[in-house]
């Protein structure tokens, strides 16, 4: 009767639609918080010291979206890829850019100092307790300019580890057909509201998609190749860029399984990767004595 109990539990969460995080592989958790001492050195192990931290934010998502979509969206993507490749994943990390959005509710945003000091703080920590590979798998667009020069700024000190940055990566040969322009497919829009159906559906109000605009406004005209800060306001004020209305379960789970996917092959790479490391380390000796190195 217990050995009966126990498969229909296991079913049932097996297949419960939108869980936020898969099932555990064996009896270790890739979730770290969820992991004893004694089991989070055993996972360490297993996944060869490979960790990832899904790196979100809290900001508005159009009328109809979750304050944390991204947060949530990533760590769904984060937790699936790292059931198939094991790896240990970081709990909530929320701490990026995200000035453009400070006239919304809801949104928190860190001073810029504070977000790559508590970044360098955080992989510090994650490698003194053994994640010597750790891949920052980026889940909003805000942080695309952040994250790589973190990762540069790595060259300044040694380190015994190695960060590694996984972009966005959702769309790819024999994708569905978008029912919105993908120009301005860039935020809550029908792409991002359609992966979010399929992580968290019980969070999606599609009913309210078309309260707000999320057309571009091009209130700022400026040559191709000259940037300003404020850009994002000037076309998007409402924070809301795209037509989510329009979202499918389809095109959701097409692009849910492309990142899981892609996230996959990172965890692989990064595992089999014994190059980076070793020229991370030599680089830092040259960097001591620059006129010795060879020209």
């Amino acid at each position: 009767m217990r050995a009966s109990l126990s498969l229909s539990i296991a079913v049932l969460v097996a297949s419960a639609a939108g869980a936020q995080s898969p099932a555990p592989s064996g009896r270790l958790s890739v979730h770290w918080e969820e992991l004893t001492a004694a089991d989070f050195r055993d996972a360490i192990t297993r996944a060869q010291g490979t960790c990832l931290l899904p790196f979100g934010i809290l900001e508005k998502h159009g009328p109809h979206l979750p304050l944390g979509n991204d947060l949530l969206n990533v760590r769904y993507a984060a937790l699936h890829a790292a059931e198939q490749e094991f790896a240990v994943v970081f709990p909530e990390y929320y701490f990026g850019q995200i000035f453009e959005a400070k006239h919304e509710p809801g949104t928190v945003a860190y001073s810029r100092g504070l977000q790559l000091q508590l970044l360098q703080e955080t992989t510090d920590e994650m490698a003194r307790n053994g994640c010597k590979k750790i891949i920052v798998v980026n889940g909003h667009g805000g942080n695309g300019s952040l994250l790589p020069y973190f990762a540069q700024t790595q060259l300044e000190a040694p380190h015994d580890y190695v960060v590694y940055v996984q972009g966005l990566a959702r769309s790819g040969p024999g994708e569905p057909q978008h029912r919105s322009n993908q120009a301005t497919d860039m935020h809550a829009g029908e792409s991002e509201t359609s992966l979010s159906m399929v992580a968290r559906p019980d969070l999606v109000h599609l009913e309210r998609a078309s309260q707000e605009s999320g057309a571009d406004q091009a209130r700022v005209k400026l040559p191709a190749g000259l940037y300003t800060g404020i850009w994002w306001y000037a076309r998007f004020p409402n924070h809301y860029a795209g037509e989510g209305a329009v979202a499918s379960r389809e095109l959701g789970e097409f692009e849910t399984r492309t990142w899981i996917s892609a996230i996959v092959q990172s965890i692989r790479a990064v595992k089999a990767d014994q190059e980076s490391l070793r020229l991370q380390n030599e680089f830092y000796e040259r960097s001591k004595h620059p006129l010795d190195t060879p020209q």
